[in-house]
């Protein structure tokens, strides 16, 4: 066997349109870095199929490997920092979106993209929950370093059929929070209750198209995932010294707002960006979720699973709106 050999996802320009393949490459085609890893898992996320389809906003160039989640094996680690066989979790930083990314049997990063996998938690569970687990957990805790506490009231979860939201409805439901959540999904309604949403909406439901720059007080927190107009009525209808966070742009990157409910009612608004987070505060995240803000039976039953031939139809699917839950990769060959 070459050990120098191995699979990845190639995205290449060709006459114009974007293609995908699943090609043989060798280890010195990847980046410099300290790290080798040999991948066994990642997810697919939005951020991915963007990139998979040429999106510049994502990926300047190309050929290009996507996979903003890489769980794996050291192979080989010239910091030595890592011994060869610690399990590891590598995602964010600029994996999968400029550098060479999860979707590939063997990545090579810097040491400090590097975290041994959190006690608890598997490999695979750790690139079920990705990138998308780790942003709604982030979320989260901004929530709570804002005292927005389970008694403060109701918390809104928004684009909760995806990934980033359904994990956030069943962590937030464990601990106490009473959740409502929006999906354009009807079907996806059951679903969500079972995740503990205390009340399911719909898309129409969670816009108002009104001129009224505050709408009547109802939300206590709020985890948003998709931007523009669900999201400036979430910040219109929060509460007092309420907080809303703010991770994704799914429906839109504009905001159209007034500055009221900052400066009248106190409303915080806060992004969450998962790329370039502190590594101190990565860690503690991840032990959270390794910890007592698992929801593993819950993940589970929102996993959809394909190997690295089959992201194809995948990244299709979710930029036709057509995947809920979470989409787990198989990379390494059986």
């Amino acid at each position: 066997m070459d050990t120098n050999s191995f699979r990845a996802l190639r995205v290449r320009e060709e006459g114009g349109a974007f293609v995908r393949e699943v090609e043989d490459c060798r280890l010195d085609e990847l980046p410099a870095g300290d790290v080798v890893v040999r991948v066994y898992y990642s997810s697919l996320n939005y951020k991915d199929a963007l990139s998979a389809t040429g999106n510049r906003g994502v990926t300047r160039n190309y050929p290009h490997t996507p996979g903003i989640d890489a769980v794996g094996i050291v192979e080989q680690d010239d910091s030595g920092t890592l011994a060869p066989g610690t399990e590891v979790v590598v995602h964010a930083h600029d994996l999968g979106a400029n550098v060479w990314g999860g979707f590939s049997e063997r990545i090579r990063v810097p040491a400090d993209w590097v975290m041994p996998l959190p006690t608890g938690l598997s490999m695979r569970t750790a690139a079920a929950y990705g990138t998308a687990g780790f942003t709604a957990a982030q979320s989260i805790l901004e929530l709570e370093e804002n005292d927005v506490s389970p008694e403060a009231g109701q918390v809104l979860v928004t684009g909760a059929s995806g990934g980033v939201g359904s994990i956030a409805t069943a962590i937030l439901a464990k601990l106490g929070y009473s959740v409502t959540a929006v999906s354009g999904k009807q079907e996806a309604a059951e679903r969500l209750r079972g995740f503990g949403a205390a009340e399911v909406i719909s898309r129409d439901e969670a816009v108002d198209g009104s001129s009224r720059p505050l709408l009547k007080s109802r939300w206590a927190g709020v985890i948003d995932t998709v931007g523009g107009p669900i999201l400036a009525t979430a910040v219109r209808a929060t509460a007092h010294g309420g907080v809303v966070t703010a991770c994704g742009n799914a429906a839109s990157g504009d905001l159209p707002l007034t500055v009221y409910p900052f400066i009248l009612r106190g409303v915080r608004l806060v992004g969450v960006d998962s790329a370039w987070i502190a590594e101190d505060r990565r860690r503690a995240i991840w032990k959270r979720l390794a910890g007592r803000w698992s929801v593993h039976e819950a993940l589970e039953s929102m996993l959809n699973e394909t190997d690295l031939p089959g992201t194809e139809e995948w990244i299709v699917r979710m930029l036709e709106g057509g995947v809920q839950g979470r989409l787990l990769v198989r990379v390494a060959a059986s």
